[in-house]
């Protein structure tokens, strides 16, 4: 066996090309990326793991998983990429690969589900973490309190009678118990497994024997299986209000020099709603930690406008608030903003826009970093160089803007 290299840890996203319930589903759009795309930002987004692959029989697989920073280093044998393949040869076969071709070896390996996309920030390095606290243990899986508890599940014989799944020494007949009294019972879920080369190679086993649990905020929990799993999920990452690892074709996405930040006003500043009485007049709702944001940047020196395709006299006494220039019943945006670049003489290298819908595209394309809000039109994300983790009216903007204060070293300026 090849030395462990400590501190190496090694990503492995299992994705296969022939799926049987939702055909090429790991290349599919997925609220606007791949599916496979999310378990590559998971990897790549954590602090502690070393390098990412995908392990595949595809070359399109391939070619997508290398699009968004992962490395495609080998093809999966057909032997090893059946319907009833489990995931063990999958991951010796990556080792022996990497052991033989590069005399490399990792200190732990660690396996992201494409089918369960919906991950909170930090998990990985969380798992990790923990596992390495526990040099005994072999391996550590991602857990979520189960729904049901399983000592009140029954089987039923060829009779047709019912005897219990589970029995206690403790409790008689737990089918009967209170839930209280009942012990906690776990779900495993495919956010995240991490394991030993040691566990995989010598005990040949995907877990060993000492499994750590990381306790997973149930609200994540998707396994995308049938297309009736893959709506689901994709409401639950677009509307589902959680802070969710998203792909992003670029580090930052920022560019090196900042001379203007465009914002959209609808979906972007308010969360898309309006409301209006019967005489006609419309409110809307609008969060005072982006008036903040925008007030920030303004100190620090940076110079911010509204583009709206509204013509609304909202829209004009918000931003008048936040002292804001707005540009309002802007039906071709990019026309407009390419004008109002060529006016200032501004290079749109050096522009920042953030918009939330098919209206805004035009612009993307003018600028040095197209950024959207969380609930963004999923037409829209595949071309954003940025999604933030907040929806529109709920803090997307001061996101945006604490996002340049820290990159561009502004912090100071604007206080």
């Amino acid at each position: 066996m090849a030395e462990i290299r400590v501190g190496e840890i090694l990503a492995v996203i299992p994705a296969r090309g022939g799926s049987k319930s939702i055909p090429r589903k790991n290349i599919l759009p997925f609220a606007g990326y791949p599916l496979l795309a999310y378990s590559i930002a998971a990897a790549l987004q954590s602090d502690l793991v070393t390098r990412t692959i995908v392990s595949t029989d595809d070359e399109e697989i391939a070619a997508v998983a290398q699009e968004f920073g992962a490395e495609a280093p080998f093809i999966r044998p057909a032997e090893f990429a059946q319907d009833t393949t489990p995931d063990l040869p999958v991951f010796v076969h990556a080792l022996a690969w990497f052991r033989q071709a590069e005399g490399y070896l990792p200190e732990m390996v660690v396996q992201l589900r494409p089918t369960t996309p919906v991950r909170p920030p930090g998990c990985v390095d969380q798992g990790i973490r923990l596992l390495q606290a526990r040099p005994d243990a072999d391996s550590l899986r991602a857990v979520v309190p189960s729904g049901q508890n399983p000592h009140k599940m029954w089987r039923i014989n060829q009779q047709g009678e019912m005897s219990a799944l589970l029995t206690l020494k403790h409790i008689s007949e737990p089918y009967n118990a209170p839930r209280q009294q009942l012990p906690p019972t776990y779900w495993q879920t495919g956010h995240l497994d991490i394991i030993r080369p040691s566990t995989l190679l010598e005990k040949n086993s995907m877990t060993g024997d000492v499994i750590l649990p990381l306790v997973m905020d149930p609200r994540y929990t998707v396994d995308i299986d049938t297309p009736n799993d893959w709506s689901q999920a994709e409401w639950l990452i677009r509307y589902g209000g959680l802070e969710v690892v998203r792909p992003q074709k670029r580090a930052f996405g920022l560019p090196e020099r900042l001379d203007l930040v465009v914002f959209d006003f609808d979906g972007v500043f308010t969360d898309n709603r309006v409301w209006v009485d019967q005489n006609g007049i419309e409110q809307i709702a609008a969060s005072r930690e982006d008036g903040m944001g925008i007030s920030l940047l303004k100190n620090a020196g940076v110079e911010s406008i509204v583009l709206s395709t509204e013509t609304n006299p909202v829209v004009t006494a918000r931003c008048k608030k936040m002292e804001l220039p707005v540009y309002q019943g802007v039906e071709a945006k990019g026309q407009v903003l390419k004008n109002l670049l060529a006016e200032r003489g501004v290079s749109g290298e050096n522009v920042i826009y953030l918009g939330n819908d098919v209206n805004d595209l035009p612009c993307f394309r003018l600028v040095g970093c197209a950024a959207v809000v969380a609930d963004a039109h999923p037409d829209v994300l595949p071309y954003a160089d940025l999604v933030l983790s907040k929806p529109g009216g709920f803090g997307a903007v001061r996101e945006l803007c604490d996002l340049i204060l820290e990159n561009y070293s502004l912090k100071e300026n604007a206080k």
